[in-house]
């Protein structure tokens, strides 16, 4: 399947790039989240008519992107979970348990920004979380976990 990227995408290409794709992948994910549309000839017509607006667009994105990361560069997290005597968690803390904590300290945070390559983290102390904020924008995040005061 050939199709032409509307926007930057990780591993695949830039704005403009017609690249060949599984049919699935392109069905599935490209197409329905606006992120591509099929290499047609009225499609690349009307790709080249809108070029400028999406490319417009695109560093809007990445310069915002880009101001949330400085703001994230100075935050650090801090979860209290509670907490066996050897700090182990009772549970674990999750992509979505930062994410809803987060934006609760002030610093506005989806859950698929959030990468845990580990898997979720299930002890006490300090750990070091990627954001992905944008295709070209990584940070890291520090994130310190507290055990629960037993009442």
């Amino acid at each position: 399947m050939e199709l032409i990227l509307l926007q930057k995408v990780a591993n695949l290409g830039n704005i403009g790039d017609r690249v060949r794709v599984k049919s699935g992948y392109g069905r599935n994910h490209l197409l329905p989240k606006g992120k591509a549309t099929l290499a047609t000839a009225d499609n690349i017509a009307r790709f080249e008519a809108r070029r400028a607006e999406l490319t417009a667009r695109a560093n809007d994105e990445l310069a915002l992107a880009q101001q949330r990361a400085e703001a994230f560069k100075a935050f650090k997290l801090t979860i209290t979970a509670k907490a066996g005597t050897e700090g182990k968690l009772f549970g674990s803390v999750g992509t979505a348990d930062i994410a809803e904590h987060s934006t609760k300290a002030g610093q506005r945070l989806a859950r698929s920004e959030v990468r845990l390559p580990a898997g979720p983290l299930r002890v006490v102390g300090e750990h070091s979380v990627q954001l992905h904020l944008h295709a070209d924008v990584n940070v890291e995040l520090p994130v310190v976990i507290l055990a629960e005061e037993a009442a």
